[in-house]
């Protein structure tokens, strides 16, 4: 199962999580970070780390979060590229984890992000996703190419 750490801006992240929790019971490998303002980023970047440890059994952790390019969203990029099968959402919402929540017991990391950003609709994007937008810059040093 994929685990899920869900980070927002002030209560939010708790706040959904609660709200699903009321609906459908516990839900296992599954942390909150709460980003308040003021929260530097060093203690927010140990705080999403903490988060991605307790919550990863081995498949892989889906970061949620909600506004793309904020902190969090910023915090979350940083340590999946340190970890495989990390992927990093922003948009989600409460009815959109509702409908995923049963998804992240049959899907892989990458098949759960192509699925959560086809059903989120336009506010839903991921880091993958955004990445595609814009590729990573390659330097090509034609000076030196002629001499080797």
């Amino acid at each position: 199962m994929l685990g899920w750490v869900i980070a927002c801006h002030d209560y939010a992240a708790q706040d959904m999580l609660d709200s699903l929790e009321r609906d459908v019971g516990p839900v296992s490998q599954c942390c909150v970070v709460n980003f308040w303002r003021g929260l530097s980023n060093n203690m927010l970047g140990r705080m999403m780390c903490d988060a991605l440890h307790n919550t990863d059994a081995g498949q892989g952790v889906i970061f949620l979060t909600d506004i793309t390019g904020a902190a969090p969203y910023r915090a979350a990029a940083l340590l999946s590229h340190k970890h495989t099968g990390c992927e990093v959402i922003s948009g989600v919402t409460l009815p959109l984890l509702h409908t995923m929540l049963a998804e992240r017991t049959i899907l892989s990391s990458s098949d759960f992000r192509e699925r959560i950003v086809a059903l989120g609709g336009d506010g839903v994007t991921s880091l993958w996703h955004q990445q595609q937008k814009n590729p990573p810059f390659v330097l090509i040093d034609h000076l030196h190419s002629k001499y080797e």
